[in-house]
Parts: C-alpha cells; structure tokens; sequence
C-alpha cells in the first residue's frame, strides 16, 4: 500500500475502549467540517467488529445530525439491535463533544442464492488515459482556496478520474449526470470487511455535487453552503477497492434548499456492486458577503 492508503487504512481501524464502544481518529481534508464519508468508514468498521465474519453489511442508512470536527476523535458506540437467523442488525452513533453527530442503522446478512438481475453498466471511456481529480487540481492550483490547497494537490489515498471534466471555478449549468471512476491507491489485502469499509469512504465523493450541476454552481463559490443530510448505502456484492470502480450518478430532483442524487457503481466486469442514494443542503448564503 502506499502511505496515504495506509493511513487511511489506519484511520479506519478503530480502537475498541469498552464493549460495544470504539474510537476513532479525525482526518482534515480542509474542509470546514469533518468528512462525512469518514464517519460513515468508521461506522461500518464499528460494526463489523460485533458480527461474526461470515455476515457480511449489506445495507446502511444513516442521518448526518450537526457538523464534525476534524482536529478531535470520535466515539463510536454500537447498540446491538438483533442477531437473528440470516440477518443482523446493528445501530451506530457517533459522537464528538458529548453529542450525536450520525446516526445510523446497519444490516448484515449470510451469502445465499437465489435470484439476480441488474442494469446494464453505462458505455464510458475506461479510467486508462483520464486524468485524476489530483491532476486536474495541479493545474489550477492558483483558483483553490488556500485552507484546501495542500490536500487538493497532494496524493490521495482514493485515486478518481472523472470521465467529464467540468470547470468549479466557472461551473456552467449542465445535465445531472456524472460518471467518475476510482479506487483505492495500492493494493490491499483480502480482507472483504476492509474493501467496504473503504466503499463507504469514498460513496460519499462526488454524489451531492451531482444535484448542484443544473444550476451552474460550485462547492468553491462563497454564496453556497453545501453539507450531505443523509445517506444510503446497499452493497450487493463482494468488491475490491484496489481495482476500479465506475459510480455513475445522477439527480433526479432538487428544491426547497436540498438536493437528491443516487449512484451505481460497477466494477470492471460489469457487475452492479453497490447503491447508493444522497440528500443534502445546496442552499444559497444570504450572509456570504
């Protein structure tokens, strides 16, 4: 792995403290607040570590209740809600400072046959050739805000290559629809929990901005406050991170403040291996000025 993956690996493997309680540290991205696809990795690690190995997550649905920070840790406490037959449930809180910041409920279930369809993965260019977001941002480094810059610029441990490139210092109203692949920078072990815990980490790039595309705004204008509510995850299958991934996603609605975007994501042979769906606030500042 290299040592951006490798850390975030770390940042993923919490420390239990107590039963049914774990903490987990911060990163900074440069964003005013904590990561939200963060809190969701550490999440389902926190959880997987009350079910027995052979369940695997295959669901999550969580509300993002205040802001994080992202120069403290976290503490994770687990409520084990059901061990049934086939399926567990778990129910995960995150706090910081004495209060909820997510919540969440988790299902975990026994593999098992029986029936099987999909969507036909989209026709897009391959990731061989696409420039990465960390490449795209070199090049107009000047036009970042100087709190984001460094880590804008620098390796990350989740590669994405967009397969349409749009300009977020000058956005201009386009379709709801975006396509970018990615995986993680190295390869990782085979471990099947690790891969999700890091699905769930990077499901929450890209999504909300999709539903921002119509209106030609951006997360860097100053007028725009922007911050995920909620998110849902379905993991249909056992996936690796360390090969690519294509999420395609779109946004089928927007209004009163909030935006909707959903996504699917396929691995490289075409096999639908995970869902995801997105409320969040694209609300205009009135105070920005």
């Amino acid at each position: 792995m290299t040592q951006v993956l490798d850390d975030l690996v770390a940042l993923l493997s919490l420390e239990p403290i107590e039963e049914n309680l774990f903490r987990g540290r911060s990163q900074d991205l440069g964003f005013r607040q904590l990561f939200g696809g963060q809190v969701l990795g550490q999440c389902v690690s926190a959880a997987s570590q009350t079910v027995a190995p052979e369940r695997q997550v295959h669901s999550l649905h969580g509300y993002f209740l205040r802001p994080g920070d992202a120069s403290l840790p976290l503490i994770y406490q687990v409520e084990r809600v059901r061990d049934g037959g086939s399926f567990t449930t778990r129910r995960v809180t995150a706090i910081q400072k004495g209060q909820q910041i997510f919540t969440c409920s988790m299902s975990f279930q026994n593999r098992e046959e029986g029936f099987s369809h999909q969507p036909t993965m989209p026709e897009v260019p391959g990731p061989e050739g696409l420039a990465s977001e960390t490449e795209l941002a070199r090049l107009v480094a000047a036009q970042i805000p100087e709190r984001l810059r460094e880590r804008a610029v620098s390796d990350k441990p989740i590669e994405i290559r967009p397969v349409t490139v749009l300009n977020p210092f000058a956005p201009q109203p386009c379709e709801p629809v975006k396509y970018v692949w990615f995986r993680a920078a190295g390869s990782l072990p085979d471990e099947p929990q690790l891969h999700k815990f890091l699905l769930a980490y990077a499901s929450d790039f890209n999504l909300l901005t999709t539903a921002m595309q119509p209106h030609g705004v951006s997360v860097f204008q100053k007028f725009m406050q922007v911050a995920s509510l909620d998110h849902a995850l379905w993991i249909h299958a056992d996936l690796r991170m360390d090969d690519w991934l294509l999420y395609a996603m779109d946004s089928p609605w927007s209004g009163n403040a909030r935006g909707f975007a959903r996504g699917s994501i396929y691995n490289r042979a075409g096999q639908l291996v995970a869902s995801v769906a997105q409320e969040g606030l694209t609300r205009l500042r009135e105070d920005w000025r």
